[in-house]
């Protein structure tokens, strides 16, 4: 092989590298909320069955976020969003707990490379406190997933 060809082959090889770590890369958005909290990892199916017993504690769960007009909703990874609210919990982000992209200001919320960060039907990983009381929208949802401090696409 000629000079020019790997020169061509090595180019070829950084590009496909930058593009699959590109693919896999997970953007984590924090807040300085709660940070003196421990977060309890919870299963999405073991968080429903037991919401009383979570009622007022911070937890760590994934799920398939939705959101829409008056929808802001975390359903399981494993359920279809239109089997209904009673399945799914109110994702309520507060002004309170500004979530930043790890390492950087930019705001989660915020218009960024021609656009707003993207969740909608995406599978997340979140924590923030559980409030049975707050049942969302119309008081629909099955609970509130309030004080956001952490979701990572």
């Amino acid at each position: 092989m000629n000079s020019k060809t790997k020169l061509n082959l090595a180019l070829l090889c950084n590009l496909l590298l930058m593009l699959c770590s590109c693919a896999n890369s997970k953007h984590t958005y924090t807040s300085n909320c709660d940070v003196d909290q421990a977060f309890k990892r919870v299963t999405y199916a073991n968080l429903l069955d037991s919401l009383s017993f979570y009622d007022g504690r911070y937890v760590e769960t994934t799920g398939l976020y939705i959101e829409g007009k008056e929808q802001s909703a975390l359903y399981s990874v494993d359920a279809i969003a239109t089997t209904g609210s009673n399945k799914a919990l109110w994702v309520n982000f507060s002004q309170d707990c500004p979530l930043y992209l790890a390492g950087t200001q930019q705001g989660f919320f915020e218009y960024n490379n021609g656009g707003f960060t993207q969740i909608n039907n995406k599978q997340v990983r979140i924590r923030g406190r559980i409030d049975t009381r707050n049942k969302g929208h119309l008081n629909q949802y099955r609970a509130c997933l309030d004080r956001v401090s952490l979701i990572e696409l």
